[in-house]
């Protein structure tokens, strides 16, 4: 970024990227729908309603690309948008000992539920009897998912300050909000902040770190799995 060729050449190469993922998504959306309903002549009905105002297969005006770090992404923190990267973890809920983690550049956690219980009965060697998760991990695959699995779910519906309010939902999530309801100030649901919070509040204040050091999501994985070993080893020189 030296030099105003190096910087144009950056930016150019940026674009083509923003593209191309921007024709990959509009394929993968066009694949999964259903074919187009025909006229009596076999013509295809155009569609109705407002053109996008983003023609389809193309960037949209506010796309952006990070030169620093490609492969992180604008996700949302306590104090504003952030150029980050979402660690997850899975915690013993006996000794705060974590048992599995994870580091992905979707800012969504949905994708980490089954991933996270999966590698911590590899770690392990047995499944988790039962599972405490916040409502970004709440969804009807992610419930089937423990049903298949024998694990009985205390998993958020809503916001995480009112876990059983709202109607909506497919039977699983409705299921599932009857159940912490259910159980009141009792619920196990309730145990996730005595468990899993603590834990990051280990690794951000008491360990100092605040940011990872490294760039791109192979790298910044290797780092977030040294910083879960290092808490392991603290918690268990602890308790020995």
């Amino acid at each position: 970024m030296q030099t105003k060729q190096a910087r144009l050449a950056r930016i150019r190469a940026a674009r083509a990227e923003l593209e191309a993922e921007a024709k990959a998504a509009h394929a993968t959306k066009q694949e999964s729908k259903p074919p187009p309903p025909t006229k009596p002549d076999g013509t295809p009905h155009l569609p109705r309603g407002r053109k996008p105002s983003n023609p389809p297969g193309t960037p949209k005006p506010d796309a952006q690309r990070n030169f620093t770090d490609p492969e992180s992404r604008i996700m949302l923190g306590r104090d504003g948008f952030v150029q980050a990267y979402n660690g997850q973890v899975a915690v013993d809920a006996r000794h705060q000992i974590i048992v599995s983690h994870r580091l992905t550049n979707c800012a969504a956690d949905q994708d980490g539920l089954l991933v996270l219980l999966d590698a911590a009965a590899a770690n392990t060697g047995r499944m988790p009897d039962e599972v405490s998760a916040d409502a970004g991990f709440c969804s009807e695959a992610n419930l089937a998912g423990l049903i298949d699995r024998s694990v009985r779910g205390y998993v958020a519906t809503g916001r995480a300050s009112r876990p059983a309010s709202g109607t909506k939902g497919g039977t699983l999530v409705q299921a599932m909000r009857a159940r912490i309801k259910q159980g009141g100030h009792r619920s196990r649901y309730r145990l996730r902040k005595y468990i899993v919070e603590p834990v990051f509040g280990h690794i951000k204040q008491a360990r100092g770190f605040r940011q990872l050091l490294l760039r791109g999501i192979d790298k910044a994985s290797s780092e977030w799995a040294m910083l879960c070993t290092a808490h392991n080893l603290a918690k268990l020189t602890a308790w020995t």
